[in-house]
C-alpha cells in the first residue's frame, strides 16, 4: 500500500496551476477544466473547488500564474537588452511566444468568449507593473510601445498564420514589425536621454 504525502495548500495549488498550464498548451483553453486538472494532479474535483472556488477562479489563477511567469521572463530579457546582452528580437520573441506557444492568447480569447473578462486583469496588471518597474525614463513612451507589441503578439497568436498567408507575407512578418517598433522606441529613447 502506497502512502501519498499530503501536500501543503500552496503545493497543491501550484501543482494544479502547473497541470492547468500543461493542459492549456497541449489541448487549448477548453481543456482546462476543474475535472481535467484534478485528474492530472491526482486530486478530487472538490479539492480544486476548495483552492479556486470555480472554473472561472481556476482560469483567473492560471492567467495570473502565466502573467507572472511570462512577465518575469520578459523583464529579464529587457534588463539583459538594456545591459547590452540581449536583443530586441529576443524580447519580441518572448512576448510572441507567451501568447502563442505558451497559450496566453488562446486563454485570453477563451476567457473573453466565456464572459470571464475580469480574469484578464492579472495579465494586464502584470504587464503594467513590469513596465513601471523596468522603465524609470519616459514610461509613457514605453507604455505605447508595449501596447503595440502586446497587441501584435496577441493578434498574431489568434490569426497570424492565416492572415500572413492571405497577404502573401512571411509567417514572421508581425514579429518583424514588433521588432521595428521596439527598435524605433529604443532609438527615440537614446536621442532623448542626455549624454554624460
Amino acid at each position: 500500500m502506497s502512502i501519498r504525502r499530503r501536500l501543503t495548500q500552496e503545493e497543491s495549488r501550484s501543482a494544479a496551476l502547473t497541470a492547468a498550464r500543461a493542459l492549456l498548451i497541449e489541448a487549448g483553453p477548453q481543456a482546462v477544466t476543474l475535472k481535467a486538472v484534478a485528474a492530472r494532479v491526482g486530486r478530487t474535483h472538490a479539492n480544486l473547488l476548495h483552492h479556486f472556488g470555480s472554473a472561472s477562479g481556476l482560469q483567473k489563477a492560471l492567467a495570473k500564474h502565466l502573467a507572472d511567469t511570462i512577465c518575469t521572463t520578459i523583464a529579464e530579457a529587457v534588463i539583459a537588452r538594456h545591459s547590452g546582452v540581449g536583443t530586441a528580437r529576443e524580447v519580441v520573441d518572448m512576448c510572441f511566444d507567451a501568447f502563442d506557444r505558451e497559450g496566453g492568447g488562446a486563454l485570453a480569447s477563451w476567457m473573453l468568449l466565456s464572459g470571464n473578462e475580469d480574469a484578464l486583469h492579472p495579465i494586464v496588471d502584470a504587464i503594467h507593473d513590469m513596465i513601471d518597474a523596468l522603465h524609470d525614463f519616459d514610461a509613457g513612451s514605453m507604455r505605447a510601445t508595449t501596447l503595440s507589441v502586446v497587441l501584435l503578439a496577441l493578434g498574431d497568436a489568434l490569426m497570424g498564420e492565416p492572415l500572413s498567408q492571405s497577404l502573401n507575407l512571411p509567417r514572421h512578418a508581425a514579429r518583424d514589425q514588433a521588432e521595428r517598433i521596439l527598435l524605433d522606441a529604443t532609438a527615440r529613447e537614446a536621442l532623448a536621454t542626455p549624454q554624460s
